[in-house]
């Protein structure tokens, strides 16, 4: 396995130095974008979808439970028994102690998707997920959402009983949310996957191999 090359302490920092120009770049143009989300226009949603859920039937409404943002997750369904690995990779890396930490601040979590509750509860307890997840099979959630037969993230918020979407984003854009990934980027192999620009006899393998 191939490894960085090695240099004197001066160059070391040298190199450092120029990368953590680029970086503070990059933060102040993600900061730019957070701005720009932030003044982003809103469309009136649905809040009266009806969800499958452990403890009964739950509105997009009592999603919020409550408070006056709420994140959906909707994770793909790909048919009895089969389960998307980048949904299971992404839901694996929501922490509960960070939903708490959204809770504090008004936000409310939900993971959403189209399987049956029974499937879904089935594969919460083989995973050891405890985080919030409803069904939304026989509605038009995820169709209205615009997510076909993919995933999405979703953000909402609510004026009292009236919900309106405020963004949403997938593939890279979720991408970019998952812990692991982004300290993975920090690393010297990266996230070893097949598609990244690393040099030549760095680790690699496929994304989900």
């Amino acid at each position: 396995m191939e490894k960085p090359e090695v240099v004197s302490a001066e160059e070391w920092q040298r190199a450092r130095d120029d990368l953590m120009v680029a970086e503070k770049e990059a933060t102040r143009a993600l900061d730019a974008l957070a701005a720009r989300r932030r003044r982003l226009p809103m469309v009136r949603f649905d809040g009266g979808y009806v969800f499958d859920a452990p403890t009964g039937k739950r509105t997009l409404l009592d999603l919020f439970e409550g408070r006056g943002q709420l994140v959906v997750y909707q994770f793909m369904d790909n048919g009895p028994e089969h389960f998307c690995p980048g949904c299971t990779w992404f839901t694996n890396n929501v922490p509960v102690t960070g939903l708490a930490g959204l809770a504090d601040r008004g936000v409310s979590w939900a993971t959403v998707s189209d399987m049956p509750l029974v499937q879904i509860e089935a594969y919460k307890a083989r995973m050891g997920w405890t985080l919030p997840f409803v069904s939304s099979r026989g509605t038009t959630f995820a169709q209205d959402c615009g997510v076909g037969g993919g995933f999405m993230l979703s953000v909402f918020l609510r004026d009292g009983d009236d919900v309106y979407r405020t963004y949403n984003t997938t593939s890279r854009g979720v991408d970019r949310l998952v812990f692991t990934n982004h300290l993975l980027d920090h690393t010297p192999y990266g996230r070893q996957e097949d598609w990244e620009d690393s040099p030549p006899g760095w680790p690699q393998h496929p994304t989900y191999g």
